[in-house]
């Protein structure tokens, strides 16, 4: 029996959006957080003062508008964007991403991503009307040279993202191979975005490789630099691109309050960079302990994160669960993740917990 409210929803609701599922988050309460690639340190207490003492001090009263001019300067400087380049912000990555569908958005536009990869890329070009095109990986998590080329040279995508690292995967791809790819999208007249959402951790960026491919835009967090709550991204590319694609940014999209604490980090970089020093130390370590396990094979990884494959991953998600640890169990997300977890590195003693959860739940 149907009611009223059914009835409307059908009416009005897009078809495709009721048959979809919302981004997932898993509950956490109680539970040692190692699912989301956050970073687990908090602010020393005196610079937790110093921030609360700052943010107290913004007119909330008023619409963002210096200190986000501030923050992009800031940014700027702090990436050392090259000459030529500018930079916009967005409410994270996510909003990027969406703003990106928005403003390529021209008739039968096709967006194109390795799989598996982030799934913000498929669903923003879905919602927005875009056709996505996926190609799959190696079994080893590389980049299928062959099928990309091929891909863009049947689609000719107006959007191509390549992160860098994967997630979920946490590995880098071939340079050799990503120049190729970036090659062939700017012989089809489409841009490249080079998703560096987890460069803390990363031995190599694009950022300076960028200044001499017009057509390629370097996109990047804080919430992996140690600002997840804050939800901060932004986008760099050669300033006439960046500037087409300001026009579909949101006006106010980025708080006083968000932009007082990145700029507040900024001016801490080097706090941040301590603790994503000792995330780095804690991923070798987590990945040398898991290299001896039967059944387990870790794979490589430049994120915060490792790839786990197990003989039985479900069985070991719900181990670890509980016993008090959360992690992702992502084989669900694609055939090439078959029994694999995606590990957060967290904190020393977390990272202990950890360990000792999956050693008893496999």
């Amino acid at each position: 029996m149907t009611t009223p409210l059914d009835d409307r929803l059908r009416a009005t609701i897009r078809q495709d959006v009721a048959g979809m599922h919302a981004y997932a988050i898993q509950p956490s309460a109680g539970l040692v957080k190692l699912d989301a690639m956050e970073n687990p340190f908090r602010l020393p207490p005196e610079l937790q003062q110093a921030l609360g003492e700052r943010l107290g001090r913004v007119a909330i009263n008023r619409y963002p508008t210096q200190c986000v001019a501030d923050l992009v300067a800031a940014l700027s400087r702090f990436v050392d964007l090259p000459a030529g380049c500018a930079l916009m912000l967005g409410n994270g990555s996510d909003e990027l991403i969406d703003m990106l569908s928005v403003a390529c958005n021209v008739p039968g536009a096709t967006v194109l991503a390795p799989l598996p990869g982030f799934v913000m890329y498929e669903m923003s070009a879905k919602l927005r009307g875009l056709r996505f095109v996926g190609v799959p990986l190696t079994a080893d998590f590389a980049l299928d040279e062959a099928a990309m080329l091929e891909a863009i040279e049947r689609h000719r995508p107006a959007l191509t993202y390549i992160a860098y690292p994967n997630n979920p995967t946490a590995n880098l791809f071939d340079d050799a191979v990503i120049e190729r790819i970036v090659a062939a999208v700017g012989a089809q007249n489409g841009l490249v975005v080079m998703d560096e959402a987890y460069q803390p951790f990363a031995s190599r960026t694009w950022m300076w490789r960028m200044a001499s491919q017009p057509h390629v835009l370097v996109m990047r967090t804080l919430s992996k630099f140690g600002l997840a709550g804050v939800r901060l991204g932004y986008l760099c590319g050669a300033a006439p691109l960046i500037a087409q694609i300001e026009k579909v940014r949101p006006p106010y999209n980025v708080s006083v309050l968000n932009a007082e604490a990145a700029l507040f980090a900024i001016e801490h970089a080097d706090e941040y960079a301590r603790q994503a020093a000792l995330l780095r130390s804690e991923r070798d370590r987590i990945a040398a302990a898991l290299q001896p396990l039967p059944g387990v094979r870790v794979f490589p990884s430049e994120a915060n994160m490792l790839l786990v494959r197990v003989p039985d991953a479900r069985r070991a998600f719900e181990g670890m669960k509980a016993r008090g640890v959360l992690v992702k169990h992502i084989a669900g997300l694609h055939p090439l993740l078959a029994n694999c977890l995606r590990l957060t590195v967290g904190a020393p003693d977390e990272n202990e917990l950890m360990l000792a959860a999956l050693k008893e739940s496999l």
